[in-house]
């Protein structure tokens, strides 16, 4: 009796300890997630022009000698303070530059809860507030997909630019599937890589049916529910071809 005691009060403390770690284990878990998920707070813009336009300058200098490198430096900096110079004399004129077109990239990196789309909400209520006529969009996309209502929001912040009349293009390199493939859809344009992952997955549903073994055993099953399609496919109550069809969908 002392030997089974004992060893049922170790139990109660192995599952007590057991119990207390998983709750530290999730709620880490839960504060991380939640941190992960908030907005930065900051929005961050780069000109994606000026910056290959320093590679290009770095580059260029790189395969020079030292001496030539000292003359283009020289010629380099004259031409732009002219260029500067010479816009400030047409902004004090009052002539205006005639502006080209803006192109704005959206990183959009989407995880299987969709909680990236609290800043894409950001990013793009920042661009609809400056965006003029013939602005584009490009999407840099890359989702393995999620659950249904967050990548529904994702995909109705893709169609705020649609009704604004902003062309949105949407690049896949890696994968764009299920949720990423729902978003890729509400672009005017989708361009992906030979090997991106692409489409929609879908839903797989496996489940037994015990309904003839109940009859057999004279069992009966009743199933009540609140409306016509509350409940398509059953484990224990028949199945019908209705109802197949309806889960299908």
């Amino acid at each position: 009796m002392d030997l089974l005691s004992n060893y049922g009060l170790f139990l109660i403390k192995l599952m007590t300890i057991v119990v207390v770690v998983f709750a530290v284990v999730a709620i880490i878990v839960n504060a991380r997630l939640r941190k992960r998920c908030q907005p930065a707070g900051q929005l961050q813009l780069m000109h994606l022009s000026d910056e290959y336009q320093q590679m290009k300058e770095y580059l260029q200098l790189a395969k020079m000698k030292p001496k030539v490198q000292k003359v283009w430096l020289k010629q380099h900096k004259k031409a732009k303070k002219q260029k500067e110079e010479a816009e400030k004399h047409a902004v004090k004129q009052g002539i205006k530059d005639k502006q080209k077109s803006t192109l704005y990239v959206i990183d959009f990196k989407g995880s299987i809860d969709a909680c990236e789309v609290m800043e894409l909400r950001e990013e793009i209520s920042a661009v609809l507030a400056i965006a003029e006529k013939g602005d584009e969009v490009l999407i840099r996309l890359e989702s393995p997909g999620g659950i249904v209502h967050g990548y529904g929001l994702a995909s109705s912040q893709l169609q705020r630019l649609r009704d604004r009349g902003i062309y949105v293009t949407i690049s896949v390199d890696k994968i764009a599937a299920s949720g990423g493939y729902l978003m890729a859809c509400v672009a005017d344009r989708v361009v992906a890589a030979p090997f991106a992952i692409i489409g929609s997955i879908g839903v797989v549903a496996q489940l037994p049916n015990f309904n003839r073994l109940l009859k057999l055993n004279n069992i009966d099953v009743e199933l009540h529910t609140a409306g016509r399609y509350k409940r398509t496919l059953t484990l224990f109550g028949k199945n019908t071809e209705e109802g197949r069809e309806k889960f299908q969908e």
